[in-house]
């Protein structure tokens, strides 16, 4: 400490106009030098630190490996990025912790040792990080269909899973494509028709029309549609929402309404009160999908202008405001879409053969943007041959949601196995995981509807993916079962009669 007390001019100089922190620590790991930006930081008082042990910047939890990881980068004395691939924190004076960021760089002076560390405060970066995974998570896991494309060349940019799920495109087919392949009967003129009211200062514009999918069967869609940007590219965002349900539920109300409309007025001659509680009632019906939607769209756009540091507390507001409409979304469209379907006998299934490693590919190919660091999905050897007879689009979200959840449950850098095999009439696929298990209490739920295992409560999920895999499975005379050992990993494996 003496060494540099006689060089503080020197080191002050150099160091305060430095706008990271700079923290200078001996062999014994003592704090021998700090700038203003460190105290700062840390929340201390000018030459507080000194003579205290660097410990009192690290939270209690990290102190047991934290000696040894110093005195091992002493030895080999190297300039490095401190925790590469690990969260690192710091604690301030008041005791609150906040992620940091720090380089290590070991230098001698007058025959000593030293150590000095350039800490950045790395809060805010932190924030927006997990406010981009967020909303990234958001697009992808949408039960609505997202296309994002170029508003130049009309060619789609990016298109969330139930998108394609529905459109039964893949993303590589659809980046090559436009809006006005998928809307039968509708050229390039009649599009921009549509749209026109965006350039002339619309933020949206709301319109029905129909999609076309990759099989050819159509089915009508509403449409929300509002100008954006991806970089430096502007684009147009449109949030799809599949309205056959709507339309169905729609011209039924309206049959029965028009039946007990005409029988009222017959007998009490109010027609025309009876059409007005009609219109309301109908209203109402429609308000319950378009209200949450119009929300999310207005709470995005209004995200985008307030940028400033001081204006968090507005951004908080409609990000929580987005948050609840979507959770609201979600749970109407789980509950009347998936669950209904399945408990009224209203999914029709597709039987036809196909080759499983084509399904695969795909399977395999939208899992590895959800991968952890480090994790890998090994692929299944000698299956090109193997044909399935089966209904292609069920298998694929039977495996998706398996791998899906063998990613979400499963630590970073391990590996998440897809084995098929063959034999008494029997095709049998496996995902094999190294996750956080079953316990033995819970297994005897993990397909209930709802049920959720007490190791994963604080993992995100709805605890109906399982249920609903099973139902659809047994209503094609195929089943799925598991082993599991808690800690340990998980084998989901689905079978399938040839």
């Amino acid at each position: 400490m003496q060494v540099f007390q006689k060089n503080s001019n020197i080191f002050n100089l150099l160091s305060e106009g430095v706008s990271e922190g700079i923290i200078v620590v001996n062999t014994d790991q003592i704090i021998v030098a700090t700038n203003s930006s460190a105290e700062q930081m840390f929340g201390y008082l000018k030459d507080e630190l000194l003579g205290k042990p660097l410990t009192t910047l690290i939270p209690q939890k990290y102190h047991k490996n934290h000696r040894h990881h110093v005195t091992g980068f002493i030895e080999k004395s190297e300039k490095r990025q401190m925790g590469h691939g690990r969260d690192l924190f710091g604690v301030k004076k008041d005791g609150r912790e906040f992620p940091v960021e720090a380089g290590l760089n070991p230098f001698e002076l007058y025959g000593a040792t030293y150590v000095m560390a350039l800490v950045i405060n790395i809060t805010e970066r932190k924030q927006k990080e997990a406010e981009l995974s967020h909303w990234a998570k958001i697009f992808d896991e949408s039960l609505n269909e997202i296309y994002v494309f170029n508003q130049s060349s009309l060619l789609f940019v990016n298109v969330n899973k139930e998108a394609q799920r529905n459109i039964g495109y893949s993303l590589e087919e659809l980046k090559v494509m436009t809006p006005i392949d998928i809307k039968p009967g509708m050229n390039l003129k009649q599009f921009n028709k549509i749209i026109n009211p965006l350039s002339d200062g619309e933020v949206k514009i709301t319109f029905e029309t129909v999609h076309q999918r990759k099989n050819g069967s159509t089915y009508p869609v509403e449409v929300h549609l509002q100008k954006s940007s991806n970089g430096d590219s502007k684009v147009f965002v449109a949030i799809i929402l599949d309205i056959t349900e709507r339309k169905n539920y729609t011209e039924k109300l309206e049959k029965t309404v028009k039946e007990r409309t005409l029988q009222l007025s017959e007998a009490l001659d109010k027609e025309k009160e009876l059409n007005e509680l009609k219109t309301r009632f109908l209203s109402l019906v429609s308000h319950e999908f378009k209200t949450p939607l119009s929300s999310i769209l207005t709470s995005v756009t209004l995200l985008s202008k307030y940028t400033a540091t001081e204006q968090q507390e507005k951004r908080e507001k409609h990000v929580n405001t987005i948050k609840n409409k979507v959770r609201h979304l979600d749970t109407i469209l789980t509950d009347f879409l998936s669950i209904e379907r399945l408990d009224s006998g209203k999914v029709n299934y597709y039987m036809q053969e196909f080759l499983l490693s084509k399904l695969l590919n795909e399977v395999v190919y939208n899992a590895n943007m959800l991968l952890k660091t480090g994790q890998k999905i090994a692929y299944p050897q000698e299956i090109d041959l193997i044909l399935v007879l089966f209904d292609e689009k069920i298998l694929e979200l039977v495996l998706s949601n398996l791998l899906h959840n063998a990613i979400k449950y499963a630590p970073e850098n391990t590996t998440i196995d897809i084995k098929v095999t063959q034999e008494n009439n029997n095709l049998a696929i496996h995902v094999i995981d190294q996750g956080i298990g079953i316990s033995s209490k819970d297994q005897v739920h993990i397909f209930d509807r709802y049920f959720r295992a007490d190791n994963a409560l604080l993992i995100q999920g709805t605890g109906i993916g399982l249920n609903i895999c099973k139902q659809h499975l047994e209503n094609l005379g195929a089943t799925i079962n598991f082993i599991s050992v808690e800690n340990s990993g998980s084998t989901f494996t689905v079978n399938i009669p040839q």
